[in-house]
């Protein structure tokens, strides 16, 4: 413990006094006893490791300046663990619902969507071209529906689509090929419908 901590002093004066006092010992194992439980937390709760750095030495702050308030006292070091983690846990739950979360993830969004569709966003007539998309994706078949959608928005492999629908991969293959080479022709044929 820090120094000019009197002998007598029972152990919770001497934790909330070591923190006060930046005891590095004290702090160490705070953080390796704990970082690793709020980083689990937070990658679990769409976040990155930078993130959990990032809110996990907020929590550090928020709990030294609480025990140097007098705010805080824990009766030992898995108390103090305790506090540090739901600290931790706290602000990244009002870091999700915030405002700034929302814009964030929204910018990822469209800045996703943009990069993957650059030259169809640039084409005049993309919102065109959506509408019969869909409209003729309405208009296929079950299976192919199945097929297109395991492949294109379940990244499904077509060795995977074949084994799930008991096929060869060269009838997957040449399945999918048909599928789109219908859809194309149906986006092409029908106009979508307006309301």
């Amino acid at each position: 413990m820090p120094e000019g901590i009197p002998n007598n002093s029972n152990h919770q004066d001497n934790l909330v006094a070591a923190i006060r006092a930046h005891d590095t010992v004290v702090l160490q194992k705070l953080y390796v006893e704990t970082f690793p439980k709020v980083e689990v937390y937070i990658l679990r709760n769409n976040g990155t490791k930078d993130q959990a750095k990032d809110f996990f030495q907020e929590a550090i702050i928020a709990l030294w300046r609480a025990a140097k308030e007098g705010r805080f006292t824990a009766k030992n070091l898995d108390a103090a663990k305790g506090y540090l983690y739901t600290i931790a846990k706290n602000k990244w739950v009002d870091y999700l619902r915030s405002s700034r979360y929302k814009k964030e993830i929204s910018s990822e969004i469209v800045m996703t969507n943009h990069t993957n569709a650059d030259e169809e966003i640039e084409d005049i007539d993309y919102e065109l071209k959506l509408q019969k998309a869909q409209q003729a994706f309405k208009q296929l078949g079950a299976s192919c529906k199945e097929l297109l959608t395991k492949f294109y928005f379940e990244k499904m492999s077509l060795n995977e689509i074949a084994n799930l629908l008991d096929l060869d991969a060269a009838s997957a293959r040449n399945k999918k090929y048909r599928c789109m080479q219908r859809l194309r022709g149906l986006a092409v044929l029908k106009p979508p419908k307006t309301e």
